[in-house]
Formats: C-alpha cells, sequence, structure tokens
C-alpha cells in the first residue's frame, strides 16, 4: 500500500484495486466459504502458512478491502473490521489483556465503552483504573501497577467532548512500556489521524462518521506497527511465546509487524466471531468515499450552530472545542486544525425538563440514539445513553445531568438554525 496518497483519494480509491474484467466497485463476496483443490491448500490455510480465505467469520475478501482502506487512511500497517464499535473496543483490549491484568483508561469515555470496562471486562478479571484526563503525568503514573497491559482514551469523548492530549497520554504509556490505544471516532483520519502522536492502536465504531448515513452498525481496529511487542515480551505473552492453538506459532516472529491484527482475526475472531458483515463492510465504503468531504460540512456547520447557541439568551452553556475560550479550544486546534467534528453539547436555563420539552418540539432535527451521520439529531445522554450511570459516574464522565447532544449534519445550517429556534420558543 502506497502511503503517499492523500487521504481524499484514500477515501475514494483506497482498498480495492480491481484488475483486468474486474468490478471497478468493491464487490460484495456474500460467501460464508471458499473452495480450494487439495486439503492440503486448506491445511496450509488453518495452520497460517498461507494467506487467503476459507470462512467468512475469520475473513473475506469485502471486508478486507475495507479494512485496508481504513488502514491507509489512518496510516497503520494492518487493520480488522468487526461487528461493532463495542467489539473493536472489546477485542483491541482483549487481544493483549487477561484475567489479572490492568488498563489505564479515560474517564472521558463512552457511555457504552465504560460499562464494558468498568463492569463486562471486570467480571473477565480484567481491572480498570480511570483517571482525569486532563491530569498530569505524574497524577496519571500513580494509576499505573506492575500488572498494566495498554492505555486507553478517546480523541474526542462522547459526550463529554474532551480533547485527548495524545502525545501526553502516549509518553506516559510509552514509560511504563505499555501501548496506546485510541478511539478515534468522532474527528475520523480526516480531521486527526493518532499515530502522528504517538498512539499505537486505533479503535472505531465506523457506524458514525465513517459510514455517515444510518445505514450500517460495525467497528474497525488498525495496529499502527509501531510498539515494539518482544522488547515488553513478558507483558504481551499471548503475541510473543507459542499459541499452542496454531501448533507453536509465536505471532511477532511470524508476522512481525502484523502480529498484532493477526492473533487478533485468528484467536480471537475464530473463538467469538463478532465479523462485520460484508453487506454491512459495502455500505462502509460507499460512506467513506465521501468522508472527505463530510467532515468539512459537518464542522462547518457544528461551529456556526454553536456560535448562535451560544449566543442565545435561553441557552446556559456550551461545549464545543471549536469555540475559543473552550477549555480544549488550544489542544484541539494542536491536534486537529481543520475541525473536530459534529457533536455539539450544551445546556438550557431551566434544567433537564425543560431540555426535555426542547427536544420534544423539535422539527428538522430528531431524537434518534445514533450521532455522527448526514442527518442532525439530539440526545438527552443522561436519560438516554447514559441512564445506567449514577450522578457521581455520569458528572465524573463529562455528562452533566442537563446536557443535550447534537449532532449537527449536513443539511443547510440556516434550516438546522431555524428548527433550534423554534424549539427554543
Amino acid at each position: 500500500m502506497s502511503t503517499k496518497r492523500k487521504r481524499e483519494t484514500v477515501c475514494v480509491q483506497g482498498g480495492w484495486a480491481p484488475k483486468k474484467g474486474e468490478p471497478r466497485v468493491l464487490p460484495i463476496i456474500q460467501s460464508t466459504t471458499f473452495k480450494y483443490d487439495t486439503s492440503e491448500q486448506m491445511a496450509r490455510l488453518f495452520d497460517l502458512e498461507d494467506s487467503g480465505y476459507f470462512y467468512t467469520r475469520l475473513q473475506n475478501p469485502t471486508n478486507d478491502a475495507v479494512a485496508a482502506k481504513i488502514s491507509e487512511l489512518e496510516g497503520g500497517v494492518a487493520g480488522m473490521l468487526t461487528s461493532s464499535g463495542q467489539a473493536a473496543n472489546f477485542y483491541a483490549i482483549f487481544n493483549i489483556c487477561s484475567a489479572g491484568d490492568h488498563v489505564v483508561s479515560s474517564v472521558a469515555l463512552y457511555g457504552g465503552t465504560y460499562n464494558l470496562f468498568a463492569v463486562t471486562l471486570k467480571k473477565l478479571g480484567i481491572d480498570f483504573t480511570f483517571v482525569d484526563p486532563d491530569a498530569t503525568e505524574d497524577e496519571i503514573q500513580k494509576a499505573f501497577k506492575p500488572n498494566t497491559k495498554a492505555v486507553f482514551g478517546e480523541t474526542i469523548a462522547n459526550p463529554a467532548l474532551t480533547v485527548l492530549d495524545i502525545e501526553k497520554f502516549a509518553n506516559i504509556a510509552h514509560k511504563n512500556g505499555v501501548p496506546l490505544i485510541v478511539d478515534n471516532t468522532f474527528p475520523t483520519p480526516i480531521n486527526c489521524r493518532p499515530f502522528e502522536w504517538g498512539a499505537d492502536i486505533v479503535t472505531h465504531s465506523t457506524t458514525k462518521y465513517m459510514d455517515g448515513h444510518a445505514t450500517h452498525v460495525g467497528g474497525a481496529i488498525v495496529d499502527s506497527g509501531n510498539f515494539d511487542w518482544d522488547a515488553h515480551a513478558e507483558k504481551f505473552p499471548g503475541l510473543t511465546s507459542p499459541d499452542e492453538s496454531y501448533h507453536g506459532l509465536t505471532y511477532t516472529k511470524a508476522f512481525g509487524k502484523g502480529a498484532y491484527i493477526t492473533k487478533a482475526t485468528a484467536q480471537l475472531m475464530r473463538d467469538l466471531g463478532s465479523i462485520q458483515a460484508p453487506m454491512n463492510s459495502f455500505l462502509l465504503n460507499i460512506g467513506l468515499e465521501t468522508l472527505h468531504l463530510r467532515m468539512p460540512r459537518h464542522c462547518e456547520n457544528a461551529q456556526k450552530v454553536a456560535e448562535y447557541l451560544q449566543n442565545h439568551p435561553k441557552v446556559a452553556w456550551v461545549n464545543y472545542p471549536g469555540l475559543k475560550g473552550n477549555k480544549y479550544y488550544e489542544i484541539s486546534q494542536k491536534y486537529m486544525p481543520n475541525g473536530s467534528c459534529g457533536v455539539i453539547t450544551f445546556g438550557l436555563k431551566g434544567g433537564k425538563e425543560v431540555s426535555i420539552d426542547f427536544m420534544d418540539s423539535l422539527k428538522l432535527v430528531a431524537i434518534v440514539t445514533h450521532v455522527a451521520d448526514a442527518r442532525t439529531c439530539v440526545l438527552h445522554p443522561a436519560s438516554h445513553t447514559h441512564r445506567q450511570m449514577s450522578d457521581k459516574e455520569l458528572i465524573e464522565a463529562g455528562v452533566q445531568p442537563d446536557l443535550i447532544r447534537i449532532s449537527v449534519g449536513i443539511e443547510n445550517s440556516g434550516d438546522i438554525i431555524a428548527d433550534i429556534e423554534q424549539a427554543l420558543k
């Protein structure tokens, strides 16, 4: 894969390069299985001695083409698709952690990710310590333990809109001999590439801006290829010691920079099966072809809406990284100079009940459990996506009880603002 192509070109042409007589458009390979001529050919695939396809639960050509496109967009060496963003974050952690291990994570997380880490992975014996992403390096360092295996954060937290200091977290992770995993869903690689700032693994909910049309659910994991697993072999035996389920193969020796993604595919996807359907990855690919056009429009519209809300007498507060004076404005300019995302949070004077009345009065803007697609939509996280969290947990995650999350779409900005205006009245 070329690393010289610009992101716009990769969005349109990455991942799939048809040969003579092949379809110009990436085809949907809607087959569970693949034929071979001899038993030996199949055996070599099962032993990871040859690369190829034998069963879609592990790999599928449509999925692999789209994963390659996302990997190239991020500047990584290898990628894989999963059935959802939740599955991507689970696999990213579980690929290098097992019972008895520990992870340091920013507390500013999407509610589903927080529950995955704090509740479900805890049941599997993987412990998490949550830290304030704005804390100093020394304060964050105190969260590390001898059994810490990774650091995790979101580039822009959903819905707190906290902007992660990627360099700071990368420095701390690497001082402790562990990788930094960054969920880059909100900025997408169009606005931010965490690998350029020291992150090692990137995850995505491809359901969001990458698809952009609310037509598929999916996730992705990309490996930078930069983390030296063998240099910290004792921490990552799953990658650096023989895997008996593959006749004693050692991933780092057999696959070099492809070790992490190969293990996630050959081991986790084999056993857990959270594959993205080829039809879904086909839809995702169509979305990716316009990602470089949509993201600037999302950001441009969101900036106008944020500035309108900031000047409205009924609005108590507005949080958007693109607003001068915002707590994360400077760091957002550092990591995302061309724009952050299309998501804004704000609160209305009068609190929770007024917020609900406002949302019920919107006409163009829809109340949906979704974010980051072409249509403008709105949600009240405290009573919807984050309702399992206590008030204390909500505030720690940067979610005030009166917080309204508006995901600004790519419609005419004047029409969006007009709908907000009539609802506020």
